[in-house]
């Protein structure tokens, strides 16, 4: 019983807009009858009341039973068709319409969050995020040229699709049913072989639509995302790095694979203009996030479009790093996080950002055991809180684990670092205070 009167107090909790709407159907009833009853006539009026017992008490009571009859009643009703309503937007959800209502007015009043990075740890920081608002821009990087979307890049001159593919289905209202589906790859041999069906199923959208930004559109729509996924650039490009000897490897695929170290990454274009509304969603931000992901092939692209380093540095929004967890094999082998960052400041002012994210937890050893034969190891901690780069300094347990290819891998768990961006973040605190 409490349970269920809870939800219905759902209803009237500040800031839904719900009660003004009901006070304005019962008014509108209202004036409604008072105008039938004008048509009907006070002489036929009368003739009802005849039939009511001649007794105040029994009078009182029938008409106290019509009243509430009537008010039940159009209460259930109006909880019908909002129910309906929202079986309709969002048949996968179990959840009680007053609760989704509740829910996505709070999400709709959360800060303008832009997000950049690409690979698995973008998608995962969108995940957690998307309980928190739903005013989020995944900025992402199209510079992939591995795995299925390379071949499609190959095949028909596309802009990979894979990590704006992860960010939408992060951001779906019904994440869980539609990875499932989209996530699926084909088998069997033949063309398709490999091949990711959401992969496809962007590139087909973007041929019908006529562009890849607006395939991104179309697929975000089907899937009711929560905020929005715009590619860095719509220019088609591929990554080069300097290594350690000075040789030139073009492509981000054999650039993770090879083990020498990384001097300098660069694009093969020269001055690639970004996709104009990143820019202008960096503008508009309350909070700005750089990370997780591969520090080389993931974040740094991002910041190698013409204008969106710039544009970070002298955005007035909050600025937070994400500090990676682990090392990775062929890109940071050996880097601690002073090392990072020192790469990082190279392509982005980190004096310009606000704060840092670092993870203060330890990960079972028997994973990590396992990461080290693959000559991966926890990201070192050697930044002091009184650092050069005057970085306030944040540390929260953010260990998750996932399933990967059959395979336990560490990653950031997506509600405790979306819990600790929240909580150590000025741009949520003052939309909290400030509803």
């Amino acid at each position: 019983m409490k349970l269920r009167l809870r939800g219905w107090l759902r209803w009237f909790y500040p800031g839904m807009q719900i009660k003004r709407w009901i006070l304005l159907s019962l008014a509108s009833m209202g004036i409604f009858v008072l105008g039938l009853l004008e048509v009907i006539g006070a002489e036929r009026v009368r003739q009802l009341y005849e039939f009511l017992p001649k007794g105040q008490a029994a009078r009182g009571v029938i008409i106290s039973l019509a009243m509430l009859i009537g008010l039940f009643g159009f209460g259930l009703g109006l909880n019908r068709l909002v129910r309906s309503i929202a079986r309709g937007v969002a048949p996968g959800r179990h959840e009680k319409p007053a609760d989704m209502i509740f829910r996505t007015r709070l999400l709709e009043k959360g800060p303008r969050v832009v997000a950049l990075g690409g690979g698995t740890g973008l998608s995962t920081l969108l995940r957690g995020l998307k309980e928190k608002t739903a005013n989020i821009t995944a900025v992402v990087t199209v510079m992939d040229d591995g795995g299925s979307s390379g071949r499609l890049r190959a095949e028909l001159d596309v802009l990979p699709p894979g990590d704006v593919r992860n960010c939408i289905l992060a951001l779906a209202a019904d994440e869980e049913r539609m990875a499932e589906l989209l996530q699926h790859r084909f088998k069997g041999g033949g063309e398709l072989e490999g091949h990711s069906l959401g992969n496809l199923l962007l590139v087909g959208l973007e041929q019908a639509t006529g562009g890849f930004d607006r395939a991104i559109e179309a697929m975000s729509q089907v899937l009711a995302i929560r905020g929005e996924v715009l590619p860095a650039t719509l220019t088609k490009t591929h990554l080069v790095a300097r290594m350690e000897d000075g040789e030139w490897l073009e492509g981000e695929s054999r650039i993770s694979a090879d083990p020498r170290k990384i001097e300098k990454i660069a694009l093969t274009a020269e001055k690639v203009k970004p996709y104009d509304r990143v820019l202008e969603a960096i503008s508009r931000a309350d909070l700005i996030l750089l990370g997780p992901g591969s520090l080389f092939t993931s974040i740094i692209p991002n910041l190698l479009v013409e204008g969106i380093s710039e544009e970070i540095e002298k955005s007035p929004a909050e600025k937070m790093l994400v500090a990676n967890l682990m090392t990775q094999p062929g890109e940071t082998d050996e880097f601690s996080l002073c090392d990072h960052l020192r790469v990082l400041d190279q392509y982005v002012s980190v004096r310009s950002f606000d704060s840092i994210l670092i993870n203060s937890a330890r990960p079972p050893e028997e994973i990590l055991s396992g990461y080290r034969e693959e000559k991966a190891d926890l990201v070192k901690d050697d930044l002091r809180d009184d650092n050069e780069y005057g970085l306030t300094v944040i540390r929260a347990d953010l260990i998750g684990t996932a399933q990967l290819e059959g395979k336990l891998t560490i990653k950031h768990d997506p509600k405790k670092l979306a819990r600790a961006i929240v909580e150590s973040s000025r741009a949520f605190s003052h939309r909290q205070a400030n509803p």
